[in-house]
Order: C-alpha cells, then structure tokens, then sequence
C-alpha cells in the first residue's frame, strides 16, 4: 500500500458490550464474529485513560483540529451515568488544548432519561436513536428477549429530546432497512417526530450471507428508497437524509457524506470494551475476527492501526474497489457499497457490493429524478452562463473588500463607498455590472486577492470612473494614474501628464464624453466622445461589422496580458483595420459551416487581444475575452477563433458549476494522442475537438470514443452529463451548414 497515513478523525468507544434489546438483525451479536461473548461488559477505567491518551497524541501529532469520539455499544447507556461521566472527563481533559473533542452517543433509547440528558448537556453529548419506524416496522427487530415491544420507549426518548432543553443534543434517528415493512409509513412515521436527520441503513449482508429478497427482486432495496424518495420530494426535501443528500451530493462533484457510500477514504477506528483497536464495527458480519488488528490502545497508536492493511485498503478509493466497480459510472456515489457487503469467502472484498443491483438503480434514479434540481442553467443557456460570470465576479469584488487590510482601506473604502452610491440608481447599477462583468475584471480580481494593495484600490476607482462615464452621472471620481496614463475599463486610455508621472485625477462624465482634472501642467482633458481619439485620450476601438458583428479590440487594458504568449503593443490605425477585415473573413467562414456557434459567440464575444505571436489563447480571465495570434491564413483564423471560444466557455463552466467530481480524477487515455491525461483535460479537449470538427470534420477522430470514454466515467457529474449529452447533439446535426464536399468528408 502506497501513499500517506490517513489520521483518524472519528472514534468509535464502545463503553458497553451488552444491550437490553434482541433485535435479530444485530450484526453484534446475530452475525459471524461473536467476540462480544469473551469481552468484559464495561469498559474499564485503565482503557478510559489510554483511550483519552491514544486521542491526544494522534490530534496533536496530525495536528486535527477536531475529533469525533461516538460511545457505543451494545448499548452504552448500560454503562450508566457514573461510568459515562468519567469517559466524558477524561476524554475533554486530553483535548483540551489540542482539538475540538466532538462527543456523540449512539443509543437504542430505552434507558434514555433526564439524568442521562442532563449529563450529555453537561458535556454537549449528541445524541442519536435507533428507530426503524412505525410501531410494526420496528417490532419486526427490536424487540426485548421476552418478545415486548421497544416502540413505546423509544417514542419516549424521542419526545424527551425533543423538549426545548435537550433539542440541541438531537442528532437524529438511524433506520434499518427492512423491505417487508411499508416505506411510506416508515417514512411518515419517522418524519411525523420531526427529527434534525434521519439515516436510513441497508441492512448487513454479503455474498455468502446475502439480504432477504422475498419476491426475488434484484433491486427490491433500490425500489423501497426510492418510493422513500419520492415521498420525500412530495414533502419538499425539508427533513435531511443522509442517504439521499449523500447521492445527491456525489452526483453534483461534491463528496459522500455518509461511509457507507463513495470513495472517501476510511479515517474511522474502534475500541472495544477491553481496549482492543479494531476496524469498522460492520466488519463482524464478514467472519469470525474480520474486524481485528491484534493492536490495542495499551500498547499501540492510532498510526499502528492506520497502517494495518485492512485499514489501507479501505483507503485507496478508485483503486480499493473491484474491477467491476471501477468501470462503473455510478462509483463515485456509491463508492463499491459498504467495505462490509463487498465480502465473499472466495476472494474476500475483491467483489461489488451484494447490493450492486440496488445501488446502480438507486442512484441512476435519483439522477434522473432530481436531474432539474441538480442541473444549473449555465449548461444550456449562453445567457445565463455569463450571468454567472458576473456574479462570480461580483462575490470575488465582496470577498476582496471584506479581506482588505487596514494599510489598504483609504483608498479602497473611498471608491468602493462611490461604487455604491453609483448603484444606487437603476442606470449606474447597469453601467457598474457592466464594467465589472468584463472579462478583464476577473483578471484582477484573482489578482487581488493574494494582494490588496494600491493597485486594486486603483483599479476599483477606474471601473467607478468607467462606469460613472457611461450611464452619464454628475459623479466625480478620484483615480490613480501611473506613468502618465490612466486607463477606464471598456472604455480606453487617457494620457495624463508626462510618461514616469503618477499621482491621482478626477474623472467627471460631461456629455458625450467625460473631464480629466490633475494637478500640474496641462492638468485637465475634456473627451467629447469616447468612442473617438483625440488629444491624449486613446479609445478602445470596435474592428469588423463590415459582414461580421464587430469586436472591441482591446489593445489598451494592463489586465489583458492574462495569456501563456505575450500580448501585442497598442495597435496602429492600419494594422486595426487589417484586423478588422481579416475577422469579417473568418466570421463569414464561421457563419457558413457553424452557423449555431458563431451566433453564440457574437452574442459572447466583448473583448479580443492581440497577441504578438502564436494562435489563439485563452487566459485567466472571464467569459468573453480571447487573445489572438497574428499568424495562418483567414480560414486558420477562424479555426482558431472556434476553438479559443470552446476553451473559454469550457472554462467559464468551470469556473461557475462542477462538470466532474472536485475530490478525485483518475487517468484516461485520450483516443486523438494515446496520452494518459486526467478527466478534466479529456473532456476539456472533447469539448472544444467537437466544436472545431464541426467546422472541419476530418479532426473528430476518435472524439466519438472520447464521448463514449467520458459517460462511463466515474468523475462525471449531473452538469458534466449534461454538458456531454449536449455533445452528443452537436455531432447529431453535425453535417447543417457544411458543403456536400465536407459531408462527404465526415462520411467517410
């Protein structure tokens, strides 16, 4: 096994290695490992100590900033109040000072009383209850040895919890799955206690022991939580799941959230009653010691046991699971099933879960279910994915002003106070999202954030300043200048003084146009209009239009040298022009083979580059912006114009929602190179190879197999699927708008 430990951040104590309960679906004490019987009943004052000990040196040697410690049993309210105190003493004692101690009780209820929830207050103990549903679903298990019924009680200490005094230790209800029992009323019964959580369980099993499936039905379990499921989006998904939140997190890039799903490695140990270190509890319906380490907390670590293999192998992720599991779509939600239900006595865990069929449909059909839910407009609307973009932008100007320092803060509250009276009115808010939703803001705003300094103060007050301009207000706004320039953002360059000058102007909107003030000689411009050069003022100029919609070409913004190629000087009247009508001639191509795309990046399309050499880049920048290399013919062009706005829509959708899962990429080989990349450049590159072969079909060799490759990985998510099955339709039409000889290219 390769790799870094992984520290235990959750302990499981068992305090307690008895219950008062029979249940029969009890992996304890009904399933193969029957340790329990040569165990002492409780834990022992000695094993308290080490335990507390073993805490605080694993916290501090990782250096966690929290541990989870969760008493178990058995039942650990069988331990009684005395014993649980001195647990709770001994085990915040050693944390003090070193991490945050997270102490919870795992409990069937029945002893639950306000002598114990006043104790668990005391040591903000959270408490969570086993409860299988209604009476009926619960009395199918949980029972007492003589046959009675635990229903009442457990109803009791709920109830109890409930009350206003204890409502802060509840930490939920735990419910095993048993599909003979109606899951609606189960449902409704454990809702109608309006729980903070409920976790539904599969119950134990393996292949060797493999669950009751009464009608045969491979996927009778998947059937049962998804009839839950839908009883559960009917109620308006106010009750927290964690099942359901779990797949519905995995399928959105986020990561699992409960152990029994996904591919988060395992950072979980148990101690027992006798001080023994030993792996998952779930293990014991395996065989006879498949939880055991031979370590114990007397005389071993934490580290010792994480470095047990049984340990290590549940902390391999993609790789820890069966081949079968690993080309499975659905792997990231479900992660293989839990390690447990994965055994057969043939070749140990080396299988999918016993549960395979269930756990494929279940998330498949919650996929399908919550497919609008999940799916973020920005996939399949243009406009919505550069709104997103602006307000990206936005929440990184709030981050940048709530994290400004005090060295920062003059020049900085000065134009952000402006920014806001400047949005005070509909025509200046407009104006100020405009400014601030060009792709060069991002730029510096990304910036800024490892700096805030004068720069950025400068760079706030010149988009005020640009934004002030353009929707005409009265408004007169302090702006830094360097060198003897000053630049407005979309709107151009001012020259003020002499070159190696620097001070601070006032920028006023008169007009058309807008006055420049500042101190020393020469010191005021009036620009009649902005959109022509004249005296000191540089405008940023519009090139193309002539058959093609026209493009600011920004030569000018000190933000736009984002690109891996360096960007070109401030470009001649003649050298504009040709620029100009070289772009009508690639948009004119562009418009005749992809129609559809070159719509969308007109609609785009605010700000290009040039470039000093090389073809076209994409930088750190927002949506909208492409840096353009000055060589290859206007076909060449237009190509590279394609291709620039596939990489930055692929990046703009990235920037704004998950197309593939954030906790993990494993390696794929892509068809076009054999070279084993990561997820995200295969499908970073599909997406802009299926954008260019349309416009020249002879480079969509092996893009279809790309395709293929991407659906069946594991890293896809909702979006991501999304993204691709729009793919899937672009190649569909790919022949619209080509020439009968370019069809025939495809074709063949």
């Amino acid at each position: 096994m390769t790799g870094p430990l992984v520290p235990f951040r959750e302990v499981v104590l068992k305090v307690h290695s008895r219950c008062d309960l029979a249940c029969d679906h009890c992996y304890i004490y009904e399933h193969a490992d029957q340790s329990w019987r040569t165990r002492p009943k409780s834990i022992s004052d000695e094993a308290i100590s080490w335990t507390a000990r073993r805490l605080a040196e694993h916290a501090s040697e990782h250096a966690l900033d929290s541990m989870s410690v969760i008493l178990h049993g058995g039942e650990p309210l069988l331990a009684g109040p005395a014993r649980l105190r001195r647990v709770c003493e001994e085990l915040t004692s050693a944390l003090d000072g070193i991490a945050e101690l997270d102490l919870r009780i795992h409990t069937n209820g029945v002893q639950l009383s306000p002598r114990y929830l006043d104790l668990f207050a005391e040591f903000d103990v959270k408490v969570g209850i086993s409860l299988d549903g209604d009476r009926a679903a619960n009395d199918r298990h949980r029972l007492f040895a003589n046959g009675r019924s635990s229903h009442p009680l457990v109803l009791r200490a709920v109830q109890l919890l409930r009350e206003d005094r204890y409502r802060h230790l509840d930490l939920g209800l735990l419910c095993t799955i048993d599909i003979r029992n109606d899951p609606v009323a189960v449902f409704d019964a454990l809702a109608e206690l309006d729980p903070p959580q409920v976790d539904f369980l599969l119950p134990h099993a393996t292949w060797d022991d493999p669950p009751a499936r009464p009608d045969g039905s491979p996927t009778a379990y998947a059937d049962w939580l998804l009839a839950v499921f839908d009883r559960w989006t009917e109620q308006g998904r106010t009750l927290p799941v964690r099942l359901f939140s779990s797949v519905l997190s995995t399928l959105s890039g986020g990561p699992s959230l409960t152990e029994s799903l996904g591919l988060a490695p395992t950072d979980l140990v148990v101690i027992e009653t006798d001080g023994q270190l030993e792996q998952v509890d779930s293990l014991k319906s395996a065989y006879e010691g498949a939880a055991a380490t031979g370590f114990d907390v007397f005389s071993h670590s934490f580290d010792d046991v994480a470095a047990h293999p049984g340990v290590r192998a549940r902390q391999l992720g993609l790789a820890g699971v069966s081949e079968t599991c690993r080309t499975c779509p659905v792997v990231r939600s479900c992660g293989g099933g839990l390690y447990t239900h994965r055994y057969r006595s043939s070749n140990g865990f080396d299988n999918p879960s016993v549960y395979c069929s269930d756990l494929v449909t279940l998330v498949r059909a919650v996929e399908e279910r919550a497919a609008a839910s999940l799916g973020s407009p920005v996939v399949t609307e243009p406009a919505e994915l550069v709104r997103a973009g602006q307000d990206l932008n936005r929440t990184l100007l709030a981050a940048l002003h709530a994290g400004a320092g005090a060295r920062e803060r003059a020049p900085w509250d000065e134009a952000w106070e402006l920014a806001v009276g400047i949005e005070e009115s509909e025509r200046g808010a407009g104006a100020l999202d405009e400014v601030l939703g060009h792709p060069y803001a991002r730029t510096w705003l990304l910036d800024a954030q490892d700096r805030v300094d004068d720069r950025a103060a400068g760079r706030l007050a010149a988009s005020v300043a640009a934004a002030a301009v353009r929707a005409r207000l009265e408004l007169t706004v302090p702006v830094p200048y360097d060198d003897g320039r000053l630049f407005l953002p979309t709107l151009g360059e001012v020259r003020v003084g002499e070159p190696g000058e620097r001070g601070r102007a006032l920028v006023r909107a008169a007009g058309e146009g807008f006055q420049v003030r500042w101190d020393g000689p020469g010191g005021a411009v009036d620009i009649a209009d902005t959109t022509v050069e004249a005296g000191g003022w540089s405008p940023l100029r519009r090139v193309g239009g002539d058959g093609g919609p026209g493009f600011t070409l920004d030569d000018l913004d000190p933000y736009r040298a984002c690109f891996d190629a360096p960007v070109a000087p401030r470009l001649t009247p003649r050298e504009a022009r040709v620029w100009g009508t070289r772009l009508d001639a690639a948009w004119e191509s562009l418009r005749r083979k992809v129609p559809a795309q070159a719509a969308e990046a007109a609609e785009v399309l605010v700000a290009l580059t040039p470039l000093a050499t090389g073809a076209t880049h994409a930088g750190t920048h927002g949506y909208g912006a492409l840096g353009l290399g000055a060589d290859g013919t206007d076909e060449e062009l237009a190509l590279a114009l394609l291709r620039g706005f596939r990489r930055t829509k692929f990046r703009a959708l990235v920037g704004v929602t998950d197309l593939y899962a954030a906790d993990g990429e494993w390696e794929h080989k892509a068809p076009w190179s054999q070279e084993t990349v990561p997820f995200s450049k295969l499908l970073s590159e599909t997406f802009e190879r299926v954008g260019a072969g349309l416009f020249e079909p002879r480079i969509l060799d092996g893009v279809r197999h790309a395709l293929d490759m991407i659906e069946m990985a594991p890293e896809l998510t909702v979006d991501g699927a999304r993204v691709v099955a729009g793919l899937r339709k672009e190649l569909a039409g790919s022949t619209h708008g080509t020439s009968g000889e370019e069809k025939a290219q495809e074709r063949s």
